[in-house]
Protein backbone atom coordinates (compact mmCIF):
# COMPACT_ATOMS: atom_id res chain seq x y z
CA UNK A 1 0.00 0.00 0.00
CA UNK A 2 1.45 3.61 -0.58
CA UNK A 3 0.72 6.00 1.16
CA UNK A 4 0.64 9.74 -0.70
CA UNK A 5 0.37 12.58 2.01
CA UNK A 6 -0.85 16.00 0.09
CA UNK A 7 0.28 20.04 1.37
CA UNK A 8 0.23 23.11 0.48
CA UNK A 9 -3.79 24.13 -0.49
CA UNK A 10 -5.53 27.03 0.72
CA UNK A 11 -7.34 30.46 0.30
CA UNK A 12 -5.72 32.78 -2.38
CA UNK A 13 -7.21 35.95 -4.08
CA UNK A 14 -6.95 35.89 -7.87
CA UNK A 15 -3.61 36.78 -9.33
CA UNK A 16 -1.76 34.74 -6.21
CA UNK A 17 0.30 31.94 -6.52
CA UNK A 18 0.16 28.40 -4.33
CA UNK A 19 2.31 25.33 -4.73
CA UNK A 20 1.18 21.70 -3.95
CA UNK A 21 3.57 19.05 -2.96
CA UNK A 22 2.61 15.34 -2.78
CA UNK A 23 5.30 12.82 -0.73
CA UNK A 24 4.61 9.01 -1.67
CA UNK A 25 5.64 6.42 1.12
CA UNK A 26 8.78 4.18 -0.36
CA UNK A 27 7.19 1.99 -3.27
CA UNK A 28 7.75 -1.55 -4.11
CA UNK A 29 7.33 -0.95 -7.96
CA UNK A 30 8.98 1.90 -9.96
CA UNK A 31 7.21 4.98 -9.98
CA UNK A 32 6.34 5.86 -14.09
CA UNK A 33 3.99 9.12 -13.44
CA UNK A 34 3.20 11.12 -10.78
CA UNK A 35 0.73 13.86 -11.33
CA UNK A 36 -2.17 15.91 -10.17
CA UNK A 37 -5.94 16.25 -11.27
CA UNK A 38 -9.03 18.42 -9.72
CA UNK A 39 -12.39 18.10 -9.03
CA UNK A 40 -14.56 21.03 -8.81
CA UNK A 41 -18.29 20.43 -7.23
CA UNK A 42 -20.72 19.22 -10.05
CA UNK A 43 -17.73 18.12 -12.76
CA UNK A 44 -15.55 15.48 -13.39
CA UNK A 45 -12.10 14.69 -12.25
CA UNK A 46 -9.35 15.87 -14.66
CA UNK A 47 -5.42 15.73 -14.96
CA UNK A 48 -4.26 18.97 -14.42
CA UNK A 49 -0.49 17.88 -14.65
CA UNK A 50 1.61 14.95 -14.84
CA UNK A 51 5.40 14.15 -15.22
CA UNK A 52 6.81 10.81 -16.01
CA UNK A 53 9.87 8.99 -14.47
CA UNK A 54 12.03 10.86 -17.46
CA UNK A 55 10.69 14.20 -16.85
CA UNK A 56 7.69 14.27 -19.85
CA UNK A 57 5.25 16.36 -18.57
CA UNK A 58 1.70 16.93 -19.83
CA UNK A 59 -0.44 19.80 -18.74
CA UNK A 60 -4.45 20.62 -19.20
CA UNK A 61 -4.69 23.51 -21.45
CA UNK A 62 -6.66 25.61 -18.85
CA UNK A 63 -3.28 25.50 -17.00
CA UNK A 64 -0.61 26.01 -19.57
CA UNK A 65 1.72 28.84 -18.80
CA UNK A 66 0.30 29.25 -15.32
CA UNK A 67 1.51 25.83 -13.35
CA UNK A 68 4.44 24.06 -13.28
CA UNK A 69 5.05 20.29 -12.37
CA UNK A 70 7.82 18.88 -11.26
CA UNK A 71 9.50 16.01 -8.95
CA UNK A 72 12.43 15.14 -6.58
CA UNK A 73 12.57 11.44 -7.43
CA UNK A 74 14.69 10.78 -4.44
CA UNK A 75 12.41 11.71 -1.72
CA UNK A 76 8.88 10.57 -3.96
CA UNK A 77 7.88 14.04 -4.07
CA UNK A 78 5.89 15.97 -6.45
CA UNK A 79 5.17 19.51 -7.10
CA UNK A 80 2.44 21.63 -8.17
CA UNK A 81 3.33 25.49 -8.78
CA UNK A 82 0.61 27.52 -9.63
CA UNK A 83 0.46 30.69 -10.66
CA UNK A 84 -1.76 33.66 -11.70
CA UNK A 85 -4.24 31.59 -10.20
CA UNK A 86 -8.04 32.18 -11.10
CA UNK A 87 -11.30 31.61 -9.25
CA UNK A 88 -12.10 28.57 -11.98
CA UNK A 89 -9.33 26.75 -10.56
CA UNK A 90 -11.07 26.09 -7.43
CA UNK A 91 -11.28 22.84 -6.69
CA UNK A 92 -10.19 19.83 -4.74
CA UNK A 93 -6.37 18.32 -5.81
CA UNK A 94 -5.43 14.80 -6.10
CA UNK A 95 -1.99 13.68 -6.12
CA UNK A 96 -1.67 10.49 -8.19
CA UNK A 97 1.18 7.96 -8.33
CA UNK A 98 1.04 5.35 -11.27
CA UNK A 99 3.41 2.10 -11.95
CA UNK A 100 4.33 -0.73 -12.38
CA UNK A 101 3.79 -2.78 -16.17
CA UNK A 102 1.50 -0.84 -17.87
CA UNK A 103 0.73 1.21 -14.82
CA UNK A 104 -0.64 -1.60 -12.69
CA UNK A 105 -0.75 0.21 -9.55
CA UNK A 106 -2.14 3.51 -9.57
CA UNK A 107 -2.96 5.23 -6.09
CA UNK A 108 -4.63 8.78 -5.34
CA UNK A 109 -3.85 10.79 -2.44
CA UNK A 110 -6.81 12.26 -0.08
CA UNK A 111 -6.85 15.42 -1.67
CA UNK A 112 -6.51 18.89 -0.98
CA UNK A 113 -8.84 22.24 -1.04
CA UNK A 114 -8.12 25.07 -3.24
CA UNK A 115 -10.03 27.98 -3.54
CA UNK A 116 -9.11 31.29 -5.36
CA UNK A 117 -11.43 34.19 -4.32
CA UNK A 118 -12.19 36.89 -6.93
Amino acid sequence: QVQLVESGGGLVQAGGSLRLSCAASKTSFNINSMGWYRQAPGKQRELVAAITSADSTNYADSVKGRFTISRDNAKNTVYLQMNSLKPEDTAVYYCNVKGGFRDRYDYWGQGTQVTVSS
